[in-house]
């Protein structure tokens, strides 16, 4: 395949070409301002080529052996490692993240391209015979093949270690892909797309359209060219692309609000540690963060007290110390919105603990206690540095709580009594409930995604590439 573009002008990378255009992404720089990269944003006539670039490139795909698409994914997983510090240091600047947490986003994506391999080894068909009456002569097999064309559509948050999750299932599948990553942070995209084009995929297995929803989202998901779509990104452009998309394979984690859930005979201390964490990380900008702790009534000042000694430990600051824990948010919009929701919260009688500041695009780690229940935090996604807790009276009450969000993608329960746990877990309308800790999808060894308005289908590794194929039975 061709090879790179120049690193100071990034472009879309369509049909084994790198092609550039008129328009600009001027991306900016999080960790010390103005902007640090510049992307040609690719126009709907490019988008519509990487499109038909695509299609035409499925039965080359389709046509590749297992061992094959194992090479392409172990030769990424290695040039992402030896990248790794050109990666970590794009990551801190276009998403704003701390730079130990952005290294160890470029050691996950890497992670999740090995262990693509592991799973594209396993990926065989089967032998079944005729069980049913008039059918007992009847001998078929079962073949995996790939669906198609997969567009993939990422978010900024997690700029690389999302598109590994949708890139890599997607390709040990054997499908072509167009990637469409988020226009405020396209750069690790594009380097991952110049370590896909120095393989040996088919010209066409896979293009980079960088560029606005605005001008070419609807083009690509409302494209008959596409078999499936994987998205990770907000409740509100999902249904958007669901209404655009038509009869495909949709493959969507979207908007999160997850409550933790905390009663008296839980570990105070251990639980204030893990919302603190659950909720600050990434400042709260993450779809599985803690987004309001729902605290049993006869511990909840003790758990405000825990958590407000806890969040000392996240600290802002240059976002290359190695110490730094918190950073900006991605945008001023953002900070916007997550000020709009402390001040409902606080106009509506909660009690304000710690932070509520903001200077431009950073927000303080903000604790807010006696949150009432009408406060829009309590249902609606925040993505930023705030910590709610609400007062609960029951387990009753507390399930009630937790459901009463359109949202519904995870959650946490805290406490010592199993079978309490494992109750209120299973009555929590969410796609996951973690026990004694916050939410965590790891690398996709165990299925994740959301329910109500939070997604479709799941993500994971293993279950994600069974979604990118689809079972044909050839009958004797």
């Amino acid at each position: 395949m061709a090879t790179a573009s120049a690193a100071n002008d990034r472009e879309p990378f369509i049909d084994g070409e790198w092609r550039g255009g008129d328009a600009v992404i001027d991306v900016t720089d999080l960790a010390d301002g103005g902007v640090f990269a510049r992307v040609s944003a690719a126009d709907q006539n490019q988008a519509e080529s990487a499109l038909a670039a695509a299609e035409d490139a499925q039965s080359a795909l389709a046509a590749t052996t297992i061992p094959e698409r194992v090479a392409w994914l172990e030769s990424i997983a290695a040039e992402l490692r030896e990248r790794k510090a050109e990666l970590a240091e794009i990551i801190v600047r276009e998403a704003g993240k701390p730079i130990a947490s952005a290294r160890g986003e470029v050691e996950s994506a890497a992670e999740r391209f090995e262990r693509a391999v592991g799973e594209a080894r396993d990926l065989t068909g089967e032998y079944r015979q005729g069980t049913t009456a008039g059918h007992e002569s009847w001998q078929a097999i079962t073949t995996p093949e790939p669906i198609g064309t997969v567009l993939c559509i990422t978010p900024y948050n997690y700029p690389l270690s999302t598109t590994a999750l949708q890139v890599a299932p997607a390709l040990a599948a054997g499908n072509s892909v167009v990637l469409k990553p988020a226009s405020k942070t396209p750069v690790s995209a594009a380097i991952l797309t110049e370590i896909i084009s120095a393989t040996d995929i088919p010209e066409g297995g896979f293009n980079f359209v960088p560029g606005h929803a605005s001008e070419i989202g609807d083009v690509l998901s409302g494209s008959s060219a596409v078999n499936a779509i994987a998205m990770t990104g907000s409740s509100a452009a999902g249904e958007h692309v669901a209404r655009e998309s038509g009869i495909v394979n949709l493959h969507m984690e979207l908007g999160g609000n997850a409550p933790a859930v905390v009663f008296p005979d839980a570990d105070l201390d251990a639980t204030a540690g893990d919302c603190a964490k659950g909720a600050l990380k990434y400042a709260g900008q993450r779809c599985s963060a803690v987004s309001r702790v729902l605290a049993h009534e006869q511990i909840h000042d003790e758990l405000v007290e825990s958590i407000d000694d806890a969040m000392d430990e996240w600290s802002a600051g240059d976002l290359f110390d190695e110490e730094t824990a918190l950073g900006p948010l991605i945008s001023t919009d953002q900070a916007d919105w997550v000020e709009e929701l402390i001040e409902d919260a606080r106009g509506k009688g909660a009690r304000l603990v710690r932070g509520g500041e903001r200077d431009g695009q950073f927000v303080e780690p903000t604790l807010l206690a006696d949150v009432p229940r009408d406060a829009r935090i309590v249902r609606e996604e925040q993505f930023g540095p705030v910590i709610p807790v609400t007062k609960i009276e029951s387990e009753d009450d507390a399930v009630s709580v937790a459901n009463a969000s359109d949202l519904a993608l995870d959650a946490a329960v805290f406490t010592a009594d199993h079978d309490r746990a494992m109750d209120v877990a299973e009555r929590i309308d969410a796609g996951a409930v973690r026990i004694n800790g916050a939410p965590s999808h790891g690398l996709g060894d165990i299925p994740f995604g959301g329910n109500k308005r939070s997604g479709i289908n799941r993500e994971g590794i293993g279950v994600s590439i069974e979604q990118f194929v689809r079972r044909k039975s050839i009958v004797l």
